[in-house]
């Protein structure tokens, strides 16, 4: 995927799921937890360990929509 994208997707609200071409699937609270380059991204998660990978591999970006509080 073209970085220009996935930065466009990456500034809507979130969170998000970024897809592989391998199938893994990785979890983006926050825009901030992602680095694009121009041919490079890197993801970091919740337990500061940083994945490398190349734009190419990623397959698709989907948005989570936030649940609304529950009333009561």
């Amino acid at each position: 995927m073209n970085p220009v994208i996935i930065k466009r997707r990456l500034s809507r609200s979130g969170p998000h799921r970024i897809c592989t071409s391998d199938g893994k699937v990785y979890v983006v609270p926050h825009p901030e937890f992602v680095l694009v380059g121009r041919n490079i991204v890197v993801i970091e998660d919740e337990h500061d360990v940083l994945d490398v990978l190349d734009p190419i591999h990623i397959v698709a970006i989907r948005s989570e929509a936030k649940q609304p509080a529950p009333r009561g």
